[in-house]
């Protein structure tokens, strides 16, 4: 069981203290198996406080009993990180990477450790909301990938995918998807504004016209819950939607939202092969 094992956390960050406190919310396991490393004793302190967890500042020393490492630093401190674990896991230890565009080959080669798991979560998930994508090596057996399940469910929702091309098509769908919703929604107020809304109401009824139109969508059928078809029922022959939707369509919307993503994937891609690949001698 989840709750028997210990856990540690490298970077006790944002989306750390999320999943940590989605995993304490839900009782999954006891503060007292959850470590979590980090180099400022400030912040570890805090998180001490607030959740009673274990701090460490040295990261080989809270790996060294843990039954699952969950890597949740910044990129650009990957390789320092992983370097300064090599070694130290148990065989049998499941590590589950949060890193954007940190291959399953990278950590592992950093790590001369096999038992991988690869994940892309959203900002969502640091309100219980998120979404994100995963997938393992082949190494990792099925119990893990069940606390893999677990440990990713408890700050959303969480899809598994085969093959890892797809986390960093994930990347640019869902990890990135926010600033593109964040984006739409600003421009939308900003247009409001220009027709002579207050800018508090015009984000008002922004916000309100995007959370209403996900809960519609999700109070829909199978049948129902098609978006074209949603977005035909407020498009009326000759009305202001099909105005509005002409000249969405003659800017390019659509195109220049798809080519938007796909250059997020590719850039995903380059990043996960920029960095050193070689194994710490």
């Amino acid at each position: 069981m989840l709750s028997e094992l210990n856990i540690a956390f490298i970077g006790p960050g944002v989306m750390a203290e999320a999943m940590l406190s989605g995993l304490l919310k839900k009782k999954l396991i006891p503060a007292s198996r959850i470590i979590i490393s980090g180099p400022f004793e400030d912040q570890n302190d805090a998180l001490k406080k607030k959740y009673g967890v274990k701090p460490f500042t040295d990261n080989a020393q809270a790996v060294k009993n843990a039954d699952i490492v969950i890597l949740s630093i910044k990129p650009q401190s990957l390789k320092k990180v992983l370097e300064g674990l090599h070694g130290a896991l148990k065989p049998d230890a499941l590590v589950i990477s949060i890193v954007a565009g940190a291959s399953i080959a990278k950590i592992s080669r950093f790590l001369a450790h096999n038992i991988i798991v690869r994940s892309m979560p959203n900002t969502p998930a640091q309100i219980g909301e998120g979404i994100t994508v995963w997938t393992t090596s082949p190494s990792v057996t099925e119990a893990q990938k069940e606390f893999a399940r677990t440990i990713l469910g408890a700050f959303g929702h969480e899809i598994f995918e085969e093959e890892e091309d797809y986390l960093d098509k994930a990347t640019a769908l869902s990890g990135t998807g926010p600033m593109y919703v964040y984006l739409f929604m600003e421009a939308m107020v900003d247009a409001g504004v220009h027709m002579g809304f207050s800018r508090r109401t015009a984000e008002r009824l922004v916000i309100e016209t995007i959370r209403g139109s996900v809960d519609y969508y999700d109070s829909g059928s199978e049948e129902t819950r098609h978006l074209a078809r949603l977005r035909n029922q407020v498009t009326s022959p000759g009305g202001t939607s099909a105005e509005a939707l002409y000249y969405l369509e003659k800017a390019g919307f659509r195109t220049a939202l798809s080519r938007a993503i796909w250059a997020a994937y590719q850039r995903s891609k380059d990043l996960g092969q920029d960095a050193e690949t070689h194994p710490p001698e």
